[in-house]
């Protein structure tokens, strides 16, 4: 199976208008267009019944105390580990496309709705639903796509993993809500095949000054 996109070249860096951050242009950032990717696959295994697509970022940092703080920067070595951006079970394994902007346009406060989406799919909950929990004014349930928005002042560039899978199910056999986490317990002894497909990401305006 192969997994590929019109919307960047395998392994470069992600364009702004997929993340959920961008520069603001004084040293710190804010909210982009955050539009969902396109994503296109091939040569199906047989037997492939639906499909289910996680995108992870394996760099964020486990402690937060120093994260986006001015004066500071988060050094490379540091405890870091995997922060889910979109989590989708159940998608129909034809068309064997997901368009531009098809789950996502904007970074919405508080959360999309789901679980339930387009073409009898299911959105999980991504990893900003932890992130905003403790924040009255943005707190909420976060499904479907929200994109990168690594810490400003990180001196490592974060990488973002799309990775499809065809199961021999039509429903994965999870209920109400649910994550990332949950959806790779589940994944166990179903699946049929897997791709990859990856990009970077960085809001250091000292790296993107390198750039």
């Amino acid at each position: 199976m192969k997994l590929w996109s019109d919307s960047w070249t395998n392994g470069d860096r992600i364009p702004a208008r997929y993340a959920a951050g961008r520069p603001d242009g004084q040293g710190g950032a804010t909210f982009s267009d955050n539009l969902n990717p396109h994503l296109a696959w091939s040569e199906l295994p047989d037997g492939a019944k639906s499909m289910v697509l996680i995108c992870h970022d394996f760099d964020v940092p486990l402690d937060g105390r120093d994260v986006n703080q001015p004066g500071r920067e988060l050094a490379a070595d540091i405890e870091r580990g995997d922060f889910f951006h979109w989590v989708l079970i159940d998608l129909p394994p034809r068309p064997t496309v997901i368009a531009e902007g098809e789950f996502s346009r904007g970074f919405v406060a508080r959360g999309k709705p789901g679980p339930e989406c387009a073409n009898g799919a299911r959105q999980g909950l991504n990893d900003y639903t932890k992130w905003f929990a403790g924040d009255a004014q943005m707190a909420g349930n976060y499904f479907g796509y929200d994109g990168p928005f690594p810490p400003f002042n990180d001196t490592l560039v974060h990488h973002y993993v799309f990775t499809l899978y065809a199961i021999s199910l039509p429903r994965l056999p999870l209920e109400g809500r649910f994550d990332g986490h949950a959806v790779r317990q589940a994944l166990a002894g179903r699946t049929l095949a897997e791709a990859t497909f990856s990009g970077t990401y960085t809001l250091n305006p000292r790296l993107l000054g390198g750039m």
